[in-house]
């Protein structure tokens, strides 16, 4: 029988060219109707899905064999895009806003493949095809205009409006946040048009704003009733038919512990240390044994499926699995029997796992832990604690004995440790943010954090020793592009980091964090190093974990929160009821199910860490809108060329904009991260301590403007370079033209940091979609009457969109992609045993793309922007034709060509070099263009125009 993978390995055969329908039922010597039929619906299909191309002459191929590329679109809000191709080994490719076609965030699409650098690494394209669509519906603020209305979206990538005719309005009124559903997509110059399918809300009211989040990301939030029917089946307590039953070994008399959050219900993990007579020491990790309560291809499972992951969002948390089963039968609360699932460890003095068992167990915890009370026994020796909780007191040193030991065995072998802040937003009983607390990683946290390492590593080695389908975490090598891209950034702080390109040891890159530990640039050079790596994912393959440095690694220990660990759960008591084996069916069926659990896994975790930073960032833009005018100490976080992120030490994040700097004009001194003034030669570095002031809190876009306290105008009548009194650019943008005195923007040439702000953006006046097309030097596409016309936009081109990846976010610990070789505590109800490299713990910003190509990691997140450090492409890039498109686009462009059709002479461009030793004020600047006295040319304050000099006579 003919399937659709039988006809895809025929295509993708090196001696297949492309054949018709005939043809294809001449080679696969077809007779029979049924099988004719049945191959032309096979055909059928895989084209409508875009897995094969119908050519010109109606002979079928694969997309690759075609200069095809399948793959899934990745929008920015400045318009541009990013192909993330099936093929994993395929670069990411660079759509221009111009070339996208109508396709959307999302969109499932077939791209052509127009350019390429000369290194063949980064590539630009066009889309050829919609496959399919990925945006069904979204969430915005619908502003009526009597006859017909609109809808602007709260994503920020869907860059324009949505048209509703009257007829659609299902009663929405002006200002409220609506969920709207696609009707018709756009085509060329027509907007999208759409109904109103809910109204959440007027936009101010309480709740509003993170239902909208939910809404957006299109979050579960209520169980359908099938699953509550079976959620309700379990039962309150365990019997001992069952422990017989299925040969669970008893630990109920052993010292385990439940150490968890002060405010965690659900308890799925638990633990015991023992030291036993040859000095050696047992570790044992019992984790809850959901996959007993919820069965393959039941109700249960398949939304358990679909959910992917438990969303923890500032004020609630969207489970995975219903409370009857995560708060109930599956929580392990002190002194009740419940089933697990349990690996003991066994260590000697290097810290080695000398002999190790995974099976079935039944314990009973003898107390519920919390991590402060557990610092309060090893670390502050609290007397009342000592005598409550005294016949645990010698289990808890010793755990803490391990812990540090399996630490520092970890870092021995290499395992990368980033230790960012993170913080706690505490709101009201309206969901309103009262408070920022900075979460605190303490002893107890790591004595879980290591054990969770410990039994993940250990399990994932056992089963695949077994050589069963099972699902693994990995973390691929870092690009040895960006690599190379952050040593060089990291070089100019002083640090050198020892290797080659992918030869560099996570070791190497250990050494680098402890060096930088305390210093000013700890923040952003962790930053960039984690940017420079590869996003973590679930995967059917062990390929190892570079940033813990570990050869096996899985997710083992949060079934009630994760649905790749409540997968491996069940195939591992199915092994081990089976003897340790599986029977060959089953073996062949699970091996075909992992790697679609594996994507399916991933993709809902990021979607789940785009909702948790959407929420943060909100409420933290909600916290700060009552201290507009409040003066603050702050640290710079990062320099871009549109101006400083500052951050407070509450974690809170905001932009004081080029344009705000107003006693100088600033040059922006890339590969230092500094701006520089041209004048005064002050001086702004990351790290720098600085006194702010809230400028303004925009709840539109959740973004926080700051302003410097000490900053003075600039003097009375000074102007550079010729430019007219009153013109509308504050400084001159770096590849664009500075604004003109119109107040309209400048070109909008990639890279302009600093235009004028005017009507709309980079020069497009108010059109739906002008920042898209303005963003890459060109005229936004025209766009129907939109109301985002109507909408005042602060700030300038190419400041106003999310932040790029070159500034890191100071958002708080709430993401889960981002695993870390230690996992971060949970305060509450956080995942322990994760890993944060490459995803979104911290809320560290990604870089845009998938990371392959030499463009920034994917992201999951519309904020995400290209890797500055990694010189990857943003809304501020062009492609050149000489450096980026390579021989083959080295032709002369007729921009740069005369009246004459001569080539113009290009000015010598001015620069700035900052040697790591530089501090504020002690910086000559190099800008050819900067006034200096004697000065009289068009660069000189009074505007004179310079003297020609005259050529000497030739003798």
């Amino acid at each position: 029988m003919i399937t659709q993978e039988t006809i895809l390995d025929f295509m993708r055969e090196p001696a297949y060219k492309p054949l018709t329908y005939d043809e294809l039922v001449i080679q696969f010597a077809l007779e029979d109707r049924t099988d004719l039929q049945a191959l032309q619906q096979l055909l059928l299909a895989l084209e409508e899905d875009g897995r094969i191309v119908l050519n010109g002459n109606a002979a079928y191929g694969v997309p690759e064999r075609m200069d095809l590329l399948r793959g899934r679109l990745q929008v920015h809000a400045k318009g541009f895009a990013f192909l993330i191709p099936d093929d994993r080994e395929h670069p990411d490719v660079y759509i221009n806003a111009n070339d996208l076609k109508s396709a959307m965030n999302g969109d499932i699409v077939l791209a052509r493949v127009t350019s390429r650098s000369p290194s063949g690494g980064r590539m630009e394209g066009e889309i050829n095809r919609i496959v399919r669509r990925g945006v069904l519906q979204t969430v915005g603020v619908f502003q009526s205009l009597e006859t017909y209305g609109f809808v602007l979206p709260d994503d920020k990538r869907i860059n324009r409006d949505i048209f509703i005719p009257k007829g659609s309005f299902k009663g929405a009124v002006d200002g409220e946040k609506v969920v709207v559903r696609i009707v018709n997509y756009p085509e060329g110059a027509a907007a999208a048009e759409g109904e109103i399918i809910e109204i959440l809300g007027h936009k101010d009211d309480p709740g509003v704003d993170i239902l909208s989040v939910i809404r957006k990301h299109q979050l579960p939030e209520a169980f359908p009733e099938e699953v509550m029917a079976e959620a309700e089946k379990a039962p309150d307590s365990i019997t001992e038919e069952e422990i017989i039953e299925q040969g669970r070994r008893d630990l109920r008399g052993l010292n385990i512990v439940t150490i968890d959050g002060a405010d965690a219900k659900d308890l799925d993990d638990a633990v015991n240390v023992e030291r036993l007579e040859n000095g050696h020491y047992k570790l044992g990790v019992h984790i809850a044994d959901v996959g007993y309560y919820v069965p393959e291809s039941s109700a249960l499972d398949k939304e358990a499926y679909d959910r992917g992951c438990s969303v923890y969002l500032v004020d609630r948390v969207i489970p995975m699995l219903p409370h009857r089963l995560s708060n109930g039968i599956c929580s392990l609360n002190p002194q009740v029997d419940r089933l697990t699932m349990s690996c003991e460890m066994e260590f000697d003095e290097d810290m080695k796992v000398v002999k190790h068992d995974v099976f079935s167990s039944v314990i009973r915890t003898k107390e519920r832990m919390t991590y402060a009370n557990v610092r309060k026994i090893v670390e502050d020796e609290d007397p009342e604690l000592l005598e409550r909780y005294s016949p645990l007191i010698e289990d808890f040193r010793l755990m803490k004995e391990l812990a540090m030991k399996l630490r520092g065995a970890r870092m021995k072998r290499g395992a990368v440790d980033f230790d960012f802040e993170e913080s706690k937003i505490i709101v009201d009983e309206n969901g309103k943010a009262v408070d920022i607390v900075k979460r605190e990683r303490s002893v107890a946290e790591q004595i879980i954090e290591e054990f969770m390492l410990a039994a993940n590593e250990t399990v994932a080695e056992h089963f695949h020793w077994l050589k069963v389908p099972f699902l693994y975490r990995i973390h691929e090598d870092p690009d040895p592009e960006k690599l190379q891209n952050f040593m060089a950034f990291a070089a100019n702080f002083g640090y050198h980091v020892k290797g080659r390109g992918n030869s560099v040891h996570p070791r190497a890159l250990q050494d680098l964090l402890e060096q930088i530990q305390g210093t000013k640039e700890q923040t952003v050079i962790s930053t960039m190093m984690l940017r420079s790596m590869k996003q973590a994912k679930y995967d059917a393959e062990s390929t190892g974990h570079f940033g813990l440095a570990a050869e096996f690694y899985s997710h083992f220990t949060s079934p009630i929160r994760r649905y790749p660990d409540l997968v491996i759960h069940r195939v591992m008591r199915e092994v081990i009821m089976g003897g340790g084996t599986l029977s060959e069916k089953r073996q062949e069926y699970l091996a075909t199910r992992m790697p679609e659990i594996a994507q399916q896994s991933s993709e809902r975790e990021r979607v789940a860490v785009e909702a948790e930073r959407d929420t943060e960032q909100l409420k933290k833009a909600e916290f700060m809108q009552d201290k507009v005018g409040e003066e603050f100490d702050a640290m710079i976080s990062s320099v871009t060329s549109f101006g400083m992120f500052i951050e407070l030490d509450n974690t809170v994040e905001g932009l004081i904009r080029l344009g705000a700097l107003s006693d100088d004009y600033y040059h922006f001194d890339e590969a230092h991260m500094a701006l520089i003034g041209e004048r005064t030669s002050r001086v702004f570095r990351i790290g720098d301590e600085v006194k702010i002031r809230v400028a303004n809190v925009n709840m539109d876009d959740h973004t926080i403007d700051f302003e410097l306290v000490d900053m003075k105008p600039r003097s009375a009548g000074e102007r550079r370079g010729g430019g007219r009194p009153g013109g509308g650019g504050s400084a001159k943008p770096f590849g664009g033209k500075a604004g003109g005195s119109n107040g309209r923007g400048g070109k909008g040439k990639p890279g302009a940091a600093a235009g004028s702000v005017g009507k709309g953006i980079g020069g497009g006046k108010g059109r739906a979609a002008a920042g898209a097309g303005a963003a890459e030097g060109r005229p936004g596409a025209p766009a129907a009457p939109s109301a985002r016309s109507k909408r005042k936009r602060k700030g300038v081109a190419g400041e106003e969109a999310s932040r790029p990846a070159a500034a890191p976010q100071g958002q708080a610990g709430v993401a889960r992609s981002g695993d870390s070789g230690a996992p971060k505590g949970r305060g509450g109800n956080r995942d322990r045993g994760f890993d944060k490299y490459g995803a979104f713990r911290s809320g560290v910003s990604f870089a845009f793309g998938s990371g392959k190509g030499g463009y920034g990691g994917a992201s999951t997140t519309p904020e995400d922007s290209a890797d500055a450090a990694a010189k990857a492409v943003d809304g501020n890039t062009k492609f050149r034709s000489r450096e980026d498109r390579g021989p083959a686009a080295a032709s002369i462009e007729p921009s740069s060509l005369g009246a004459e059709g001569k080539r113009k002479r290009k000015k010598p461009k001015g620069g700035v070099f900052i040697n790591p030793s530089v501090t504020p004020g002690n910086v000559e600047t190099t800008n050819p263009n900067s006034f200096r006295p004697g000065d009289t040319g068009a660069s000189s304050p009074e505007g004179k125009p310079r003297r020609k000099r005259k050529k000497k006579p030739t003798i």
